[in-house]
């Protein structure tokens, strides 16, 4: 269920399918970076589209790079060598690290006047290497903000010297830009790599896309590589993106924790990303791993248990970010280390995975380049944090925290939309092949026998039972205990917000007291009625109810659970009866307690009730859109259970 700024994850059983995974983003950038920097035309096919490429995208063609899309996920790109046409323009690259770094590179070489600049957190994403590098060619590079950060200006400059130093410690983009602009200078250039090289697999990539145009990079381990003079990149023809190995991590994931199997098309032995190695240490952990050239299978370990393990991150530096989540499921204790590149990413990752981590309930201890994550007591024990989980406009944060629904509270992630960096329908690719815990929803109007109903078809079942009803009538209880007046929205929902309700078998208990008949007299019933239709009312007992979806599943009665509470319940009834019916029913109810009543001052009440759960503007009672309707006024409570079984494609 989501909203403007979250998105409510179920909580999830298990999961298995196939997913076809979008392009690398990496590679996208790179191969049309490429295809402008080369002579001919290049079509390039299965491109990601995303908020990242469009930046790009956008970039080239304002430097006036010929860009035809084709459909598909293809564009044809009319190479210029590196001759930009338009050499006066802005650019604004929002949070795109792989747009904004080899262009910097590019453009400082190209001889022309450019500024280049983001969103406020590349601002906060240090450059100063990369600048620092292309000034010992000569570059002309200016900050017009913070010494070291964007924004910059670009101007024209003679370009001279045949070997640049540049740190490899900070960001593996640096050298990327690097490699990738300096075949633009038509001499030979040596690049001396200051430090330990991180994100290794990056550069792998950046090396192969430059081959595929015909580039060969001369190299010395990793720390000197040596461009020739005379290289010049050239038209492949036609390049195909592969799949996103990063994303790949997030679904290999749900299938080692939700028993698989998960198949993911698009990696696989062929892969040139480094992230596939991703499915290496997922099998340390215990996962069944099955390797295709162009897919990877993932399942849970044959003994259900996966375990923590210690790990230097620096091959799959975006990839780890997935283990950490996997980590609140494996025994013991698990540290990545070798991640300080996680600092200075979209986000302060390793602060900001944390801060989520201990929300839902993991001890952590991070540094300055390591994190340290155990696990709750159990998988049940995930915390559902009511604020939900930040992300910091961070794709890789929402991704990864989708994983945590599958300790049995479900997960609420906030800013969904940030994942248009990468995989813009990542929500919806990651319910395919995920199956939450179910829910059979019966709705109905007063009287109608739907709590009866639902009672015994979660007893058949053995799933959890939720009588919504009830909630409405506690609370209009606990109002009444306090003197509250039932149109007092705002006070009624803070009370909602901190009333203590749980239901045992058939008891039901209000702050540590068991209630017993005072729930269904008439009184209680209209103050249900009342209170609940008040939208912030509704709202403060929302997650309340949706607290009672449990493995193996629920079965929920109410007047909205299939339409607002559950709307993705895999069965939803709409019960009802006749009015005459419903009231005969009520009365015989009420003489068995002892309680007297007239059948036709019940027939008035049920009438009345009905118009006004009808006519309310909160959530009115009606038939949910996929509802099937059961008119039980000549069925037995026994008949109606049977018909509902029936309609369960699941049981």
């Amino acid at each position: 269920m989501t909203s403007e700024n979250h998105i409510d994850l179920p909580p999830l059983l298990s999961a298995r399918g196939t997913i076809k995974l979008p392009g690398s983003k990496s590679i996208s950038n790179r191969v049309l970076l490429l295809a402008a920097l080369a002579q001919g035309t290049t079509e390039v096919r299965d491109v990601l589209l995303s908020d990242d490429t469009e930046r790009m995208l956008d970039a080239l063609r304002i430097l006036g790079v010929g860009l035809e899309s084709l459909g598909n996920n293809a564009y044809r790109v009319q190479g210029c060598g590196g001759n930009f046409p338009n050499k006066n323009a802005k650019l604004f690259l929002g949070n795109a690290g792989t747009a904004f770094r080899p262009l910097t590179a590019a453009l400082a070489m190209s001889g022309g006047n450019y500024e280049l600049s983001g969103v406020a957190r590349m601002h906060e994403r240090p450059i100063g290497d990369l600048v620092d590098a292309l000034r010992q060619l000569g570059a002309d590079i200016r900050y017009l903000g913070n010494e070291g950060f964007p924004p910059l200006r670009i101007s024209p400059a003679k370009l001279a010297g045949d070997t640049v130093k540049v740190r490899g410690d900070v960001s593996s983009q640096f050298l990327t830009g690097l490699l990738m602009a300096l075949p633009l200078l038509n001499r030979t250039v040596k690049i001396e790599v200051v430090g330990e090289l991180i994100s290794k697999p990056y550069i792998e990539i950046t090396l192969a896309m430059m081959a595929k145009y015909g580039v060969v990079v001369e190299r010395e381990g990793w720390h000197s590589f040596i461009l020739r003079a005379g290289s010049r990149y050239a038209s492949p023809g036609e390049i195909y993106v592969e799949g996103d190995a990063s994303s790949a991590s997030y679904f290999l994931a749900a299938g080692a924790i939700g028993g698989g199997p998960v198949r993911v098309e698009g990696v696989g032995l062929n892969s040139v990303q480094g992230d596939v190695r991703f499915a290496h240490e997922l099998k340390k952990m215990g996962a069944e791993i099955e390797w295709g050239d162009n897919q990877i299978v993932a399942s849970a370990p044959a003994n259900g248990k996966l375990k923590a393990i210690d790990l230097d991150c620096n091959h799959i530096p975006d990839a780890a970010m997935t283990l950490a989540v996997v980590a609140l499921f494996a025994e013991g204790t698990t540290t990545l280390r070798n991640i300080a590149s996680w600092r200075v990413k979209e986000t302060d990752r390793i602060a900001a995975m944390a801060t989520e981590l201990r929300k839902v309930g993991a001890t952590v201890e991070e540094g300055a380049d390591y994190i340290c994550i155990t696990p709750p007591v159990s998988r049940s024990a995930i915390r559902y944090p009511r604020s939900g989980i930040d992300t910091y406009d961070d794709h890789r944060m929402a991704m990864c925290f989708s994983l945590a629904a599958f300790g049995g509270a479900g997960m609420r992630i906030n800013d969904p939309g940030c994942v248009a960096k990468t995989f813009p329908d990542y929500f919806a690719a990651f319910a395919g092949v995920t199956q939450a815990v179910p829910v059979i929803a019966i709705d109905g109007p007063s009287a109608s026998g739907k709590g009866t109903v639902a009672q015994r078809v979660a007893a058949k079942l053995g799933y959890h039972f939720l009588d919504s009803g009830a909630m409405y009538r506690l609370l209009g209880l606990a109002a009444l205990r306090r003197g509250l007046a039932l149109d007092a929205e705002t006070q009624l929902a803070e009370l909602a917000g901190t009333i203590d309700i749980r239901f045992e078998g058939t008891d039901i208990w209000l702050d540590g007291e068991r209630v017993g008949d005072e729930l269904r007299t008439e009184q209680s019933g209209a103050a249900a009625s009342k209170v609940a239709a008040l939208p912030k009312v509704r709202a403060a007992l929302l997650d309340k109810q949706r607290a009672f979806r449990r493995a193996p599943g629920l079965v929920a009665d109410g007047r909205d659970m299939a339409s607002v509470v559950f709307s993705d319940a895999v069965v939803k009834i709409f019960l009802t009866a006749s009015a005459s019916a419903r009231a005969e029913r009520r009365y015989k109810q009420l003489m068995e307690k002892g309680i007297n009543a007239n059948i036709a001052a019940l027939l008035l009440d049920i009438r009345a009730r009905d118009e006004r759960d009808t006519q309310r503007s909160a959530a009115p009672l009606q038939q949910a859109p996929g509802a099937s309707l059961l008119d039980t006024t000549a069925l037995s409570i026994e008949q109606a259970v049977q018909e509902v079984l029936a309609r369960y494609p699941l049981k």
